[in-house]
């Protein structure tokens, strides 16, 4: 049975809150970006921070702040005097035009507008986020808000299959299949962003950086459990991940909510 409507209104203001705490929506930004997910038992509806509060700050989000959209953009429902968000449309078209997508981020994280002006293709440059922007990401060549449907198509569409879009001086938008994979992965772009930054600052335009053939060795490797040394962890069953980023950060932004 998927989430009802009040959980995922929690789930997206914390996700709204772990933006703020991972400073991808601080300072000059920290009433901009906006993490949003669709809601299961209505895929044609999702939720998303709005705007109109009284102190509009993504690390004061609460699940009661959450607004409710349609996949037009319209507000459905939401606190008095709230409405949604600006770039509504971005989250609609693409959730319109991508059934897989469950949850969108946007943001304005500071390596990634920099590096979208000056027109730098963000290669990977650390293991963390590397399959993210393996290849060249798309680029919205438009610095403006998009508000209209034409322009939210338009994201959507130059978006295509891929998990983000880089919008030119005004930030990123990342997909995902849940809340993790969306925040992540614009953390991790801004990471590799910035590292890109510093490598062209250190050895100019022609930096090295991770091939694909590396990327491949990361992941075509034998299974932990696989290997001999692991055998105790595939006989107890036991999970042998490594510890998530996103619960860490989740639960240290919901201790008041």
């Amino acid at each position: 049975m998927g989430m009802g409507l009040d959980e995922v209104k929690y789930h997206v203001a914390v996700a709204n809150r772990v933006l703020a705490e991972l400073g991808l929506a601080t300072g000059v930004t920290a009433s901009l970006g906006h993490a949003s997910f669709r809601v299961p038992e209505q895929p044609d509806t999702f939720v998303v921070k709005g705007r109109g509060y009284e102190i509009d700050s993504l690390d004061l989000m609460r699940p009661e702040h959450m607004v409710v959209c349609d996949l037009e953009g319209n507000f459905v429902s939401g606190p008095p005097g709230s409405s949604q968000c600006r770039e509504v449309k971005m989250h609609s078209c693409v959730y319109k035009l991508r059934p897989d997508v469950q949850s969108i981020v946007h943001a304005h994280p500071h390596y990634t507008i920099l590096l979208s002006v000056a027109q730098n293709v963000i290669r990977p440059m650390r293991q963390e986020g590397a399959q993210l922007v393996r290849n060249p990401l798309p680029v919205y060549p438009h610095v403006k808000t998009v508000v209209s449907d034409a322009e939210g198509m338009d994201v959507a569409k130059l978006l295509g299959q891929e998990r983000a879009i880089l919008l030119q001086g005004h930030g990123a938008t990342t997909t995902g299949q849940n809340l993790d994979q969306s925040v992540t992965g614009m953390l991790h772009l801004e990471e590799q962003a910035r590292i890109n930054w510093e490598a062209r600052c250190a050895f100019g335009p022609d930096y090295p950086y991770i091939s694909g053939e590396q990327i491949d060795e990361m992941t075509d490797r034998t299974p932990i459990r696989e290997l001999s040394h692991f055998r105790h962890i595939a006989e107890s069953g036991r999970d042998v991940a490594g510890g998530n980023l996103y619960s860490y950060y989740a639960w240290k932004v919901s201790r008041d909510l």
